[in-house]
């Protein structure tokens, strides 16, 4: 298994030494063939994904498991545009960041480089196969892709569609490889390239990125859990509150900028937890509170300790009446996870001060959580969201694919 890994990863640095250097025009080229290739290839993609999806239902996968598994005509449309949307973006590689002249007249500066090559170990969702490609490409990069052993036929199938557009248009196969076994032993021995391999990024449960991260040798990209906020202030628009802890919490609540705690004014408390209570479980909500929440809303269960530090992924909300914003604030840096945060008020000082504060990698003011996505927040697409600050913090869209190198420019400068 080592000597197959190490193979894979050599070939996967000699195509990163190529992409590097590759011309815009050409990996804009590739992407499109892709997206070309998969709409030509939709049979083969669904006939390998029926495989999956029966296979999953045979060892008795979830419902909502086998949903994220599947390959609808509505997922493979979106994988399509997502290729063209990725093509049409700016090419970060060669781009100077920063100049600045030193009193000797040497110019300095920094350029965008690719990171080299990157791992992604991701589960469920076999769309990852074809984004996390198209980014990496985007960025010079290769990447060396490892699916969950349930999306195994849906992964093989995609990309080895989008190695051969890479070999069509003239850039190296090796620059988009999937792992080609679901032996867990490959993860492990991957963990340990890390001469070959840059960095590493998980997309999955807590566990799955525990398991990379103790395990690499190499940098890991990474976020366990999203434990986010909703502060309801004092001076929020109660409407708009309301509004925004529905979408936050039921619009998709098994994602990991779902809201899972929400924190409200003890002001504004009596008059606004009667009615959001009440919307929120008519969407199927559980709602846990304080006492004082359940004081305000008796029917609402007791909220325990773990509540607070819990990540539901489901239709359970974590409710706390504060007594101010400094309380909020100190329960989130307590309790959260620095994935993603809001406020609702109308007072600009608490807002911005929230902002300040509170040390998240998205920190919203009148907006919900959902809204921690590299497609929603302009970066065209993302491969995942890192919590870990060094390097990427927040979305990581094509920039946070790449890194900096200084470059200096003189006119003969000796140092004295």
């Amino acid at each position: 298994m080592r000597d197959e890994m190490v193979k894979m990863a050599a070939r996967a640095r000699e195509a990163a030494h190529l992409m590097a250097k590759a011309d815009s025009n050409r990996k804009r080229e590739a992407l499109e063939r892709m997206a070309a290739a998969l709409e030509e290839e939709r049979g083969a993609i669904a006939a390998a994904n029926d495989i999956d999806v029966r296979e999953a239902g045979c060892k008795g996968l979830t419902a909502a498991k086998i949903d994220r598994l599947r390959l609808s005509d509505k997922v493979v449309a979106e994988m399509i545009g997502g290729l063209r949307e990725v093509a049409q973006l700016p090419d970060p590689v060669g781009e100077i960041t920063r100049m600045w002249t030193r009193p000797n007249g040497l110019r300095v500066g920094k350029m965008r480089i690719p990171l080299g090559v990157i791992g992604i170990i991701y589960e469920s969702r076999p769309n990852v196969t074809v984004d996390a490609a198209a980014l990496c490409i985007k960025a010079g990069n290769a990447v060396i892709l490892r699916g969950g052993s349930e999306a195994f036929h849906s992964n093989q199938c995609l990309a080895g569609i989008l190695q051969k557009a890479m070999k069509e248009c003239g850039l190296p196969e090796g620059a988009v490889q999937a792992v080609a076994t679901t032996d867990r032993e490959a993860v492990l021995e991957l963990l340990k390239l890390e001469e070959y391999i840059d960095v590493m990024i998980p997309r999955g449960g807590e566990d799955l990125i525990r398991f990379v991260a103790e395990n690499a040798r190499m940098p890991v990209l990474k976020h366990y859990k999203g434990v986010c906020h909703v502060y309801v202030d004092a001076e929020a628009d109660p409407k708009m509150a309301e509004s925004i802890c529905l979408n936050a919490k039921v619009q998709r609540p098994g994602v990991c900028n779902a809201m899972e705690t929400l924190l409200v004014h003890k002001d504004i408390a009596g008059s606004f937890l009667p009615g959001a209570a009440a919307a929120l479980r008519r969407e199927g909500v559980e709602l846990r509170g304080c006492e004082t929440t359940r004081s305000i809303v008796p029917d609402c269960l007791p909220a325990t300790e773990a509540d607070w530090y819990a990540e539901y992924l489901d239709l359970v909300l974590a409710v706390r009446v504060v007594k101010d914003m400094e309380e909020a604030i100190g329960h989130i840096t307590k309790y959260g996870s620095q994935h993603t945060e809001a406020i609702v008020t109308e007072n600009y000082q608490k807002a911005h001060r929230f902002l300040q504060e509170v040390q998240s990698s998205l920190v919203l003011v009148n907006a919900s959580t959902r809204f921690n996505d590299g497609f929603q927040l302009g970066l065209g697409a993302e491969i995942g969201i890192s919590t870990s600050r060094l390097h990427a913090f927040g979305p990581m869209g094509i920039e946070e694919l790449t890194t900096t190198k200084f470059i200096a420019l003189g006119n003969g400068q000796l140092r004295s």
